[in-house]
């Protein structure tokens, strides 16, 4: 038999345990056998060797090698500024990762450090990693509870689960042996658990598992179980230094082999020449200026209340396919607010949203009359006392009102509080007597408070009588009505619950202030009204009253029968207004939204089709339960269906649901917000937590946390992520261009026999000098205008891929070698060179002429620089002169060519001499011509691209 069917005195005896509480020594004997009450953690690779790890990864490797070589090269310089960027870059990695792994510290502070026990008939605190199975905890509003424990006393008391179910409405909780059959732990009404808190009311509960064994110790072990994968760009960072690797080892060898036999070239010439150009094909900045883009999107991001802990997040959310997310509190306001009141036969609307007390009501768009607001106060009264809600004016330096108790109880008060009702009036003249709770077998909740009235009915009628003469005669027409006639001290039961319920239990209605006999028709219209408000989204609940005798007894078949229906009230958890554009965004960016609720599928439906989630048609609405017997088949076919939401689900479901995404290629954005989301935001491929409302834990199982818990504010960090990964191509298609022009003139050396025009330390001033700061600045390129209108990249894309590959080497880089090699033959030949003429190294022709070999692709690279702020539309639609960064990058260019040109120490180092005027004037016309062509290249893009999408249409 289950812990939650026995009755009390059986349930202390099977957990060896008495109302007095466990004796010391008997709760230290449990202590070293059940251990403490404390989360496990997973065994962990010591940190010294994940610190190694960022040393020889593949990219690390590659730049040790080119490190090496430079030493051997006999370039000290070089070789150290090498090993400085696998330093820094391995240091910033590694406290990345550091902060982004703290889960299960994260579930340890979650629990609280004391509980209040019984122990040997005392009531003692005790640190809460000293509970032990047979603990008797003693439950008080605001209490974190420290434990799973039967409860075996309770006095209305109410549990937040929020952190285990995702729901924030408070639950109902009772001492009352149950079934338990069909029910999960945090549904069985006499359970308590672990990592949830006392919402109201008060109780006591038996201790049965602690420590790793409760419901919150699972969802730690499912955390810890879930592995971490590299991301998108980790892995694409990866190939692209595997690629980089094979290309400069066998153009190094090649080049080497090359040198040796067809050249006139020692072998040690030949040796350091070939060094030069392997070290020359390894980008030294591309880590720095991959780390750099991520750095500055996520400063972005931060500007638009997204904080990111992983910086390779930052692609892989602007890679996403699929964003998988809550409702409440994400979608929408999490602050439930009646719309609209049905009362007297008439229908009101109710303004305001959330939980402030303001706002006004209408009927047909007008303002209330003074005859419609006194009809209102009795269904106002109902709505205000059977409440056990409290609303709370925000605090110094907020703006949000927030609540204690249920949300939707909150909704009515703020409502009655709208129209002008004070309740603490009527709970200090007519205190509450009784409370018959809200179950779900009955569908409702009763509370019986003393009327207060004399004879005559002077309690609130004369309150109203005091409004004017018209409301004397309303007053009148009410004796006799709900306040009725009885004796002081009598009694009035005020019911509020489900409509159909509710309306069964009625014999009367109030109709202007006066009881009257509740028709056939009348019924029908009030479920018709019902039905109305419920198919537009909406929670209806009715209100009904009746007088009673004081010695009527307190049952709900005695209390709550003959009558008098009063109206309806219905709410709803408002979307949040910038939602649906952020939706409609996601569908012009081909991104598919899927809502994953614990809610009712209905409400879940309508929430979605109001903020365009669901289009026009049916929707698959798929429960838990459904999902529970579903096959990983049956689950992935369902998943891609295109009109499909997820209701009442558990964590393990969202698990499912992410790793069924992933298994058909799907890159996975998984929002959540409690305990129980923890292991689903590891399992995607990117998980987003709510920063207002989110635990510790899914904060830390994330890698994206956002402060203002909106919806709209991921589509904006995809945004940024798309950005991102287009500026990776921006600058790897600018570094990697310069290659052409600088392999060209070695292969022209040795197969013209000319002289060589480009030395080892020339490309060496390119690759880790001139072009550094244009690269890095093109890492933090704004968007291109179609950003969000693109679909999402395939899995299958690569960052450096044939397009980027052909644009670089092949289109950019052939315009560069070709207008370098004229200007190189162009100075040769103004000089009096011919052809087949060897020129000795420190020949003044030969200096002048490598040297515009040399300028020239500085000038062709500030060109190709501006081009490749675009992959598709003009530099002119984002701005010529809007990357304020890359125009102190090609300012930084300028300046270190002229330097190394004309200041002696460094024509010595890098062998370069002084140039004419007629040579710059040259130069100077460089970067036009590449700007030029790669426009013009852009143009038959888009028209291709446009004639395509005509032809596809047609």
């Amino acid at each position: 038999m289950q812990l939650c069917q026995l009755a009390n005195e059986d349930l202390k005896s099977e957990l060896k345990t008495r109302s007095a509480g466990l004796s010391g020594e008997e709760a230290a004997s449990r202590l070293l056998e059940y251990g403490p009450n404390e989360i496990a953690e997973a065994k962990k690779t010591p940190l010294i060797l994940r610190f190694a790890a960022n040393f020889y990864h593949t990219f690390a490797l590659l730049l040790w090698v080119a490190g090496i070589l430079a030493f051997v090269a006999g370039m000290p310089e070089l070789g150290w500024a090498i090993i400085a960027v696998i330093v820094i870059n391995a240091l910033f990695s590694f406290w990345q990762e550091f902060q982004a792994e703290k889960a299960v510290e994260a579930l340890k502070r979650i629990l609280p450090a004391r509980a209040r026990v019984i122990r040997g008939g005392d009531v003692s605190e005790i640190l809460a990693e000293e509970l032990v199975p047979g603990d008797i905890l003693v439950l008080q509003e605001g209490d974190n509870i420290s434990a799973d424990a039967r409860l075996i006393e309770d006095s209305e008391l109410r549990v937040n689960a929020a952190t285990l179910t995702g729901e924030s409405e408070p639950v109902r909780k009772m001492a009352q042996p149950v079934s338990g059959e069909g029910l999960t732990a945090s549904e069985i009404p006499n359970l308590v658990l672990a990592g949830t808190s006392v919402a109201l009311g008060s109780g006591k509960a038996v201790v049965y598992s602690t420590g790793m064994k409760t419901e919150f110790g699972k969802i730690a072990s499912m955390t810890q179980a879930v592995k971490t994968e590299l991301s998108p760009l980790q892995k694409e960072v990866n190939r692209v230094a595997l690629i980089i690797a094979v290309v400069a080892i066998v153009m190094g060898a090649a080049l080497f082999g090359i040198a040796a036999l067809f050249t006139p070239l020692s072998l040690g010439t030949a040796a350091i020449f070939a060094i030069g150009m392997l070290v020359a094909n390894v980008p030294e900045g591309l880590l720095p200026t991959v780390t750099l883009s991520l750095a500055m999107a996520v400063k972005r991001m931060t500007r638009r209340n997204a904080l990111v802990k992983k910086l390779s997040g930052v692609e892989t959310l602007g890679s996403t396919t699929v964003i998988c997310t809550d409702k409440t509190g994400t979608l929408t306001q999490n602050e439930m607010t009646v719309r609209h009141l049905w009362a007297n036969g008439k229908l009101f609307d109710v303004g305001g949203v959330g939980y402030e007390p303001s706002g006004e009501f209408t009927a047909d768009g007008l303002p209330l009359s003074e005859a419609d607001h006194v009809f209102l106060e009795p269904l106002m009264q109902v709505a205000a006392l059977c409440n056990n809600a409290r609303v709370v004016p925000p605090e110094s330096g907020k703006k949000r009102w927030s609540i204690i108790g249920d949300p939707t109880e909150a909704a009515l008060l703020v409502a009655a509080g709208k129209w002008g009702y004070d309740p603490s009036v009527d709970s200090r003249d007519n205190p509450r007597r009784y409370e018959l709770p809200f179950d779900s077998r009955r569908k409702r909740m009763s509370v019986i408070h003393a009327d207060g009235l004399t004879k005559d009915g002077a309690g609130n009628a004369q309150r109203e009588a005091e409004q004017g003469d018209y409301l004397e005669k309303a007053a009148e027409r009410e004796q006799g009505g709900m306040v009725g006639k009885g004796e002081v001290g009598a009694l009035i039961a005020y019911v509020k619950g489900a409509p159909k319920e509710v309306l069964s239990l009625c014999h009367q209605i109030l109709i202007n202030g006066v009881e009257v006999q509740l028709t056939d028709e009348q019924r029908d219209l009030v479920m018709s009204q019902n039905d109305d408000l419920a198919r537009s989204g909406l929670r209806v609940l009715a209100m009904a009253s009746r007088q009673l005798d004081a010695d009527t007894e307190m049952k709900s078949e005695d209390v709550e029968k003959e009558m008098t229906f009063v109206g309806l009230m219905a709410m709803m958890d408002p979307p949040r207004p910038e939602v649906e554009q952020a939706v409609k965004q996601c569908h012009e960016a081909g991104i598919r939204v899927i809502m994953i609720t614990g809610d009712y599928g209905l409400t879940a439906e309508s929430v979605a089709r109001r903020i365009g989630l669901l289009e026009d048609g049916r929707a698959q609405i798929v429960n838990g339960a459904d999902l529970e017997i579903m096959s990983e088949d049956q689950l992935q076919n369902t998943v891609k269906q295109p009109q499909v939401l997820f209701a009442r689900v558990s964590p393990e479901h969202k698990m499912r649901i992410a790793a069924a995404l992933k298994s058909l290629g799907e890159i996975v954005a998984m929002t959540g917000d409690g305990v129980n989301d923890a292991p689903a935001l590891k399992t995607a491929d990117i998980g987003v937590a709510m920063g207002i409302s989110g635990t510790d834990v899914a904060k830390e199982a994330a890698t994206i946390v956002l402060t203002d818990d909106n919806f709209a504010t991921i589509v904006g960090a995809v945004e940024e992520g798309r950005v991102v990964y287009d500026n990776m191509k921006k600058f790897l298609a600018y570094i990697f261009a310069h290659a052409t022009p600088e392999v060209i003139p070695f292969a022209l050396f040795v197969l013209l026999g000319i002289p060589l025009p480009l030395v080892v330390m020339q490309i060496l001033a390119i690759d880790l000098g001139t072009e550094t700061l244009p690269a890095l600045a093109l890492g933090v390129e704004r968007a291109e205008p179609d950003i969000m209108k693109r679909p999402p990249r395939s899995r299958q894309e690569r960052l450096v891929n044939r397009q980027m590959l052909f644009r670089a080497w092949v289109f950019l880089g052939l315009i560069e070698a070709v207008l370098v090699m004229a200007g190189y033959f162009w100075v040769l030949y103004s000089g009096g060179w011919h052809w087949g003429d060897m020129l000795d190294a420190d020949n003044h022709l030969y200096l002048e002429a490598t040297t515009m070999t040399w300028a020239g692709i500085v000038a062709t690279q500030v060109g190709t620089a501006m081009t490749c702020r675009t992959n598709r539309v003009s530099v002119l639609r984002v701005g010529f002169w809007s990357n304020r960064w890359l125009l102190w990058g090609i300012l930084f260019e300028v300046v270190l060519m002229v330097l190394i040109v004309y200041v002696p120490i460094l024509q010595k180092v890098f062998q370069t001499t002084g140039l004419g005027w007629q040579q710059w004037a040259v130069l100077a016309l460089f970067a036009p011509i590449m700007l030029i062509s790669d426009e013009l290249r852009k143009m038959f893009s888009r028209r291709v691209s446009a004639d395509t999408a005509m032809g596809g249409a047609k």
